[in-house]
């Protein structure tokens, strides 16, 4: 029987439900980053050696092998999931295979988990362009992951392909060093260190890592899609689209099937018909070339640290370098969120589209101002004539973000507010009735969507303020 959600404002009221309890408290600095891959893991790091991942359809926690995070943790301390996983590579967007078969694949991975359910990507060789189902896989050195469907050719040493499973990206507080920027990747259970050159010497205070990943759930999540008319070396033409002047730079084009199958490219511009990428393509597409315009999953951005200084991480260069800063600093209390997934026509319009364009992030320190970064300007907007501006934020306040609303905690007070990304609009949501401890800086809340055909059920999680107690309430 198809799930309905038979709920209704006025005559049904939210509910707060226990949860498992996490086997670490709540502390300054501690967050739980959320995959939006299948499964819907989240991982709770809450202090420099503790971490633990939440798996939502069990409601149980596992714990995981020292963060081995340098620094002092606390304030400033934020992590975020990305698109794609390259095991224990680094500095690269890619992993290669040595062999295979018409339904496999060798790798070069040390694999340590079951990955059924989860996918593959692969971005040229033979079969470029196709996205595969994990039926299996070996565990331990050169794993070999077997499909649920064979593919017309063999796949082979020059299959080059990208794993469709989490990966976490973490930064940690105090004086950086070597340790302090992590990845924890779930297929090889590994946490890796990566550069923290070019992020400020110290981190001392709220701060959120965002990413915008090109995969929600089990499938891409596309912007835009269509068929080209006609390609040259950094550029992709379709003469049917009358897009906006650049409003897809910064983004990322697939191209699905077709001429050039696999390739993926950061855009760095476009015209009303033509998509000019930043780097050559390997091969030029052509008028067979079905393309679909997402995140760039090869971004992560970090805000706040007191500081207006915005900075981005380009994860297939391991590299940090800054970006326009914002006008007024975002601190203790403070939220960031990619904007993906609003339903108004406005926010979907793909000639002015508005969804993957834009991060909100309210400062915090105390006040209700709010702004957004525009990421194909590269610039920051003052959004804080949204109304009633009333509320503040400051620490122990949460936040996360679906569709069209940014949930959020204020402070430790249990009271909750939704803000209307689309209307601007700020609402009272819901109230937890059960105490919590002292407040402290750190997102510990998060959501995880129930999906059965048509029907979305959306929970918003919380782990208390200096607590290992977790709740969850239906989204009605």
């Amino acid at each position: 029987m198809a799930t309905t959600n038979g709920n209704r404002k006025i005559l049904d009221l939210k509910r707060w439900e226990f949860c498992s309890l996490s086997p670490n408290a709540s502390a300054a600095g501690a967050f739980i980053a959320s995959s939006r891959h299948y499964k819907q893991r989240q991982l709770l790091v809450s202090s420099n050696s503790a971490a633990a991942l939440y798996l939502p359809e069990e409601d149980g926690w596992t714990a995981l092998t020292s963060p081995g995070l340098a620094g002092t943790f606390g304030g400033g301390a934020s992590g975020v999931a990305g698109a794609w996983s390259t095991g224990t590579t680094v500095a690269a967007s890619s992993l290669t295979a040595t062999a295979g078969t018409t339904q496999s694949i060798t790798t070069n991975q040390t694999l340590s988990v079951d990955l059924r359910g989860y996918k593959v990507h692969i971005l040229s060789g033979p079969n470029a362009g196709e996205t595969k189902e994990i039926a299996s896989n070996t565990v331990g050195a050169n794993a070999v992951i077997t499909f649920t469907a064979a593919s017309g050719s063999a796949f082979s040493a020059s299959t080059v392909y990208r794993l469709c499973t989490p990966v976490w990206y973490v930064v940690g507080a105090g004086t950086l060093a070597s340790g302090s920027f992590r990845k924890y990747d779930y297929a090889t259970n590994t946490w890796t260190t990566l550069s923290q050159t070019g992020l400020p010497a110290t981190l001392a205070n709220d701060g959120k890592l965002v990413s915008t990943p090109s995969w929600m759930g089990t499938d891409y999540l596309a912007f835009a899609t269509g068929t080209a008319t006609a390609g040259g070396a950094t550029t992709l033409t379709n003469t049917a689209k009358n897009w906006t002047t650049n409003q897809w730079a910064n983004s990322q084009v697939r191209i699905v099937s077709g001429t050039g199958a696999g390739q993926i490219r950061t855009i760095a511009s476009n015209t009303a018909t033509v998509l000019t990428v930043s780097s050559a393509w390997t091969t030029n597409p052509d008028a067979t070339s079905v393309y679909s315009i997402e995140g760039n999953d090869d971004f992560l951005y970090y805000t706040g640290n007191a500081s207006v200084n915005f900075y981005i991480y380009q994860i297939s260069t391991n590299t940090w370098s800054t970006l326009n800063s914002r006008a007024s600093l975002a601190s203790t209390g403070m939220s960031a969120n990619w904007i993906w997934g609003a339903t108004e026509t406005e926010w979907t319009t793909e000639n002015t589209i508005k969804n993957g364009r834009y991060i909100y992030s309210f400062r915090g320190a105390g006040g209700a101002g709010l702004d957004r970064y525009d990421i194909a300007a590269n610039a920051w907007e003052n959004m804080s004539t949204y109304g009633p501006a009333g509320e503040s934020f400051t620490t122990g306040s949460k936040h996360t973000y679906n569709g069209n609303y940014i949930f959020s905690q204020r402070d430790a007070t249990g009271r909750w507010v939704r803000f209307d990304v689309t209307r601007q609009e700020m609402v009272g949501w819901s109230q937890f009735v059960y105490a919590q401890g002292t407040a402290v800086v750190g997102d510990t809340c998060f959501d995880v969507s129930y999906k059965d055909g048509a029907t979305e059920l959306v929970y918003v999680y919380m782990l208390l303020n200096t607590s290992t107690v977790l709740l969850r309430a239906m989204v009605i």
